[in-house]
């Protein structure tokens, strides 16, 4: 048994590395950036404009409100005096990477960058005002990339007038640290700007990973199916360290519930009040929508689905959350039980998996490999296990499309449905991990 589990994990992690070679492979063409302008200087820009100094890059970091701009200038302060603390730069590197970092409070500093990253707030009507003006500002050969995590490309692209020059370019959080990027292409992005973008991420020493346009592309979309059954099991009677510990002993790098904590409820609340499709439930992600209406915002404020003390933050239960989540339960008519970790486990994975399974036969992910590298890279997925695609073909697609019809049967057809996809592949004998689509091809 244990060697089996040997050879599993072996197989999984050369799948794995496989991949992500594959999903970092370039484009001929597209322009080598040296400059790059960064727009807006919160939590993420700052940390976009530091990952480009440390890659040796010329940044102009802009932002309209100056104090927004010392904020941020500190913020980066903060992470290379952290970064030297720890011996991952040394004092000089760190002197270099600040130097290479210049402020400015107007955008038409911007005309003479390679390479615009827009990462003002996630709020549609914002983005498309920025655009509008970097699309007159910005020299002609220049990518114009919005760093937007859930929001329509194509519709930001627009606003520039020059669609053809723009992609996504979705970084994860602490974007100096975490090595993957999603990078997002419209029906107008043209090969020279894929090419470019995907350049750029090299340059960084992160995995790009090109993906299609569409709410969430593809590491939230799947993530918000994985929530979404975190969300009503905490109404069914789980409490949210039941859950955090069922799927890290599965091993995740974090429970969701911790996740979410540590990124911000508040954050994935306003985003999720911009998807115009989202389910008209009154139980869909309830208890975070609750928590924010109580600042209750996450690991930031000291108390979210946890409590936080101390000098290390660590995470504590709290009977406030508890009671609450109960009272909603009570108010919502929702019977609530023990619910088995097998059962918590269970659900939250299928639920991605077949998710990942509809991203598929969408298009905007066009290999169920690239799937895997993406959760493995910036969700926690454990690598072991090779990636929710790869996990799914371990597991027997015919025993998968069984477990989902069981919970379509005891939780109703609303969310239990399974795809297409993975229901003709498990009739066929096929591997979704294996699975391909052959992407639309880049505008020329």
């Amino acid at each position: 048994m244990q060697e089996a589990a040997g050879l599993q994990e072996a197989a999984a992690l050369r799948y794995l590395l496989e991949a992500e070679q594959a999903a970092g492979e370039g484009l001929p063409g597209g322009l080598e950036a040296r400059r790059v302008g960064v727009v807006g200087a919160g939590t993420m820009g700052a940390g976009i404009a530091l990952s480009c100094s440390l890659a040796r890059l010329e940044v102009e970091l802009v932002d309209a409100d100056s104090s927004a701009l010392r904020a941020g200038l500190e913020r980066i302060e903060t992470m290379l005096e952290s970064a030297v603390r720890k011996g991952r730069l040394t004092v000089r590197a760190a002197e270099e990477a600040r130097s290479r970092v210049r402020s400015n409070l107007g955008l038409e500093v911007l005309s003479e960058v390679d390479l615009i990253i827009e990462a003002v707030f996630e709020d549609a009507g914002v983005k498309q005002a920025v655009f509008t003006q970097l699309g007159s500002i910005a020299r002609p050969e220049a990518l114009l990339a919005t760093n937007t995590s859930t929001l329509d490309v194509e519709v930001i692209a627009r606003a520039s007038g020059r669609p053809s020059d723009v992609v996504g370019m979705h970084f994860f959080s602490p974007a100096h640290v975490m090595r993957l990027l999603e990078i997002v292409r419209t029906p107008r992005s043209s090969v020279e700007a894929l090419a470019t973008a995907l350049a750029t991420a090299r340059r960084l020493g992160k995995l790009g990973v090109v993906v299609g346009n569409g709410f969430g592309f593809v590491g939230n979309r799947m993530l918000y199916a994985y929530g979404r059954e975190r969300e009503l099991m905490l109404l069914e009677g789980a409490a949210p360290e039941r859950i955090d510990r069922a799927l890290e002993a599965f091993g995740m790098a974090m429970g969701p519930n911790a996740v979410s904590d540590l990124a911000g409820i508040d954050i994935g609340v306003a985003a999720r009040r911009q998807w115009r499709e989202r389910p008209d439930d009154p139980r869909w992600y309830r208890i975070s929508e609750l928590l924010v209406e109580r600042g209750r915002l996450g690991r930031k404020c000291g108390r979210g689905f946890y409590r936080y003390s101390g000098t290390e933050r660590r995470r504590e239960s709290d009977s406030e959350v508890h009671e609450l989540i109960a009272a909603e339960a009570r108010r919502l008519g929702i019977a609530r039980r023990e619910i088995p970790e097998e059962e918590i486990t269970e659900r939250c994975l299928l639920a991605l998996i077949n998710e990942g399974a509809y991203v598929l036969a969408e298009g905007i992910a066009s290999t169920g490999s690239d799937i895997d590298v993406i959760w493995c890279n910036g969700y926690g997925f454990p690598r072991a296990r090779g990636g929710p695609m790869f996990y799914a073909d371990t597991l027997g697609l015919g025993w998968v499309i069984e477990r989902i019809e069981h919970y379509a049967r005891e939780q109703g057809a609303r969310y239990w449905r399974a795809a297409p996809l993975l229901a003709r592949l498990a009739k066929e004998g096929g591997r979704i991990s294996e699975w391909r689509d052959v992407a639309p091809e880049p505008v020329p």
